[in-house]
Parts: structure tokens; C-alpha cells; sequence
């Protein structure tokens, strides 16, 4: 999976607003509502980096994989960076990107929730 295509998939999760942020922060996020739950680095170095949350469990197992490591600044919310992720197997990576999507959609209210529900059957 390329970065296109993981670009691609985030998108077509039902509600995901694509944000880009210039100088300093250099990041191309993927939102539901007010929730990041997958973000690029847009510049050097590790231009490309993308990063998403994961569940206790999988950060450790994760992070022990060459390539994969805790994401700055947000590692302790268990939070992971592939350095390149055309080196991951494409359902595995999609299940995680999933994964992270219903975490920051189970954080919204409970009204918030429902109008996604709602505007993802229209």
C-alpha cells in the first residue's frame, strides 16, 4: 500500500475531513468530527512518516517491528509511526487505520456519534 492509497482509504471512511497544516508542524491529518485519528509528515526528514493510534497491546507488538516506532510527542497515548508504508501487508494496515478511526469516534459525544451513524447511510 502506498501512500496514495492509504490516502485514498482514509478518505473514504464515512465523515473524514483531510486537514493540511503548514510551517511548523508540516502535517497532512485525517479527522472525524474534531478527532485525529491518522496523520502524514509532509516534510523532511521522514517525509511520508504516517502515524496512527493503536491499542495498548499492538503498540508493543508494533513498536518491536523494524520500521515502526512510537510516534512523537504522542507515543503515550499509544500512538505508532511507519516510516514507510508500502513495507506493510495492506489489510493488516487498513485493519489498523480502522482501529484508530472507531477509537476517536467512540470518544465523541454520544449525539455526535449518531449523526456520523446517520450521515454514513445517506
Amino acid at each position: 500500500m502506498n501512500v496514495e492509497a492509504v490516502k485514498t482509504f482514509c478518505l473514504s471512511l464515512p465523515c473524514v475531513v483531510e486537514n493540511a497544516q503548514g510551517d511548523p508542524a508540516n502535517i497532512l491529518s485525517y479527522r472525524i468530527k474534531d478527532k485525529k485519528f491518522a496523520y502524514f509528515k509532509t516534510s523532511e526528514p521522514e517525509r511520508w512518516r504516517f502515524s496512527f493510534r493503536v491499542s495498548p497491546d499492538r503498540f508493543l507488538e508494533l513498536t518491536d517491528q523494524p520500521g515502526i516506532k512510537p510516534a512523537r510527542y504522542m507515543h503515550r497515548f499509544h500512538w505508532v509511526s511507519v516510516v514507510q508504508v508500502n513495507t506493510m501487508d495492506e489489510g493488516y494496515l487498513q485493519e489498523l487505520i480502522l482501529w484508530s478511526y472507531q477509537k476517536a469516534i467512540s470518544s465523541l459525544s454520544k449525539k455526535r456519534q449518531e449523526d456520523i451513524r446517520r450521515d454514513s447511510k445517506v
